[in-house]
């Protein structure tokens, strides 16, 4: 179903077999991971759900796919804890086209925790947010989100209920979580790193949104109504 204030389109090859998810009224789901490359070389491995009825679009060798969707989120248990989980809903599969590192996101939601602004050892500002984005029968995923620079500047100064108006592109990061035991456990964390942001009711954001240096295709703004 199209949600405006939700979409992503990615280009990126399937990582080996998809597996069995769930089923909802009959119908199976596919879980796998969506390998996207960035213009700096690196690959974000992005997981992906894919409807039983799609499998069909998919081509007999590996190769790239343009995938059309949404980003979704659900809640899992992982070694007795939950989790939020962060998938590409796939709604569409096709052809990939020339750009082999397209990945763009466009959400609409509503802040539902407080930004946590930060600086990094290098003195490099980040401000991570939680975005509520509301589907259809009274669903909503909250999805991860971080801006940076003067993007993140701005989004500090949003409260919890604000809605928010983005684009940027989904991926993924590892991070090392240090266990009781002393141990550390990797484990890979998915958000939407912010290209462009505004207030999604009344004036467009003070700070003028920008493309941040690797990501080089622009994005249609439109006017805030």
């Amino acid at each position: 179903m199209e949600n405006p204030n939700n979409r992503i389109v990615a280009v990126g090859r399937l990582e080996g077999d998809l597996e069995l998810s769930h089923e909802v009224m009959n119908e199976p789901f596919y879980t796998g991971t969506l390998l996207v490359k960035r213009l700096s070389g690196a690959v974000d491995r992005l997981p992906v759900t894919i409807p039983g009825k799609l499998l069909g679009l998919l081509p007999q060798q590996e190769s790239q796919l343009l995938l059309t969707g949404q980003v979704r989120s659900y809640n899992k248990v992982v070694d007795g804890a939950g989790r939020l989980m962060v998938t590409l809903f796939t709604q569409g599969i096709s052809p990939s086209p020339d750009n082999d590192t397209l990945n763009k996101v466009s959400l609409t939601g509503a802040l539902c925790k407080p930004p946590i602004y930060r600086s990094t050892p290098f003195g490099r500002e980040i401000c991570d947010m939680m975005l509520a984005v509301n589907r259809a029968f009274g669903k909503s995923d909250y999805i991860p989100c971080i801006a940076w620079g003067r993007n993140a500047q701005y989004a500090s100064r949003f409260s919890v209920g604000d809605r928010v108006r983005l684009t940027g592109r989904l991926q993924s990061r590892e991070y090392q979580k240090l266990l009781e035991n002393g141990e550390y456990l990797s484990r890979n964390a998915y958000e939407v790193s912010c290209f462009t942001l505004e207030a999604a009711d009344g004036e467009p954001a003070a700070a003028p949104a920008y493309v941040l240096g690797e990501n080089r295709y622009v994005f249609e703004r439109k006017p805030v109504s």
